[in-house]
């Protein structure tokens, strides 16, 4: 008996036995919007998945939230180092001259005493500070809030830029003031400094 050669149109699986309408029929795309699982349609694969949560969310989030939780997940790293690194810098804060509890000594030998103590514990944080720092600098960022991430330590390193009003600095330190500032808001990230400073 002569085996029947079924012609295979473009597009259609090449397994043996298979025609084209039960190919299609049998897809993983047909299988799971018979069951269900999918709506019709083709299908999407992982790189695309992102861009349509965002576009259609799922029922049960708000919008932007499956967007965001995907986010946090790809940069969970720098999320991390991020916390640490803004604790640490809130113990800084605390140490400096306008906000630590040091004022008014009652002679010069407690003043010199109590300044060398707050140097000493402000350079124990920054000596904690410092790995931070190199790990924020050595893990790639993925996604617009590792971004942000980075670009909050940048205006760390560079807090000079903003110790006066855009108008009054240089060129090059304006270019980086701004773009720093604008990826710091598009990420939904604060300045690691006062919002006042630099107005």
């Amino acid at each position: 008996m002569e085996r029947l050669i079924v012609p295979m149109q473009p597009g259609c699986s090449a397994r043996s036995g298979a025609t084209p309408s039960l190919s299609a029929a049998t897809s993983p795309e047909a299988v799971s919007r018979e069951n269900g699982n999918v709506p019709s349609g083709p299908s999407m694969n992982s790189s695309s998945s992102l861009r349509v949560e965002a576009l259609n969310p799922p029922n049960e989030l708000p919008a932007g939230r499956t967007v965001l939780a995907e986010q946090l997940e790809d940069d969970f790293a720098l999320v991390q180092l991020d916390t640490t690194f803004v604790t640490l810098l809130s113990e800084i804060s605390a140490l400096e001259p306008d906000h630590s509890d040091g004022q008014g000594w009652p002679d010069a030998e407690s003043a010199r005493s109590g300044e060398t103590s707050r140097t000493q514990k402000i350079e124990t944080v920054l000596a904690r500070l410092d790995p931070v720092e190199r790990a924020i600098l050595a893990t790639p960022a993925r996604t617009i809030v590792g971004l942000g991430v980075k670009a909050r330590h940048a205006a760390y390193v560079v807090s000079e830029h903003w110790d006066a009003p855009i108008e009054q600095i240089d060129w090059d330190a304006r270019a980086v003031r701004l773009l720093i500032e604008a990826i710091c808001k598009a990420a939904g990230v604060r300045l690691p400094f006062p919002h006042e400073a630099g107005q």
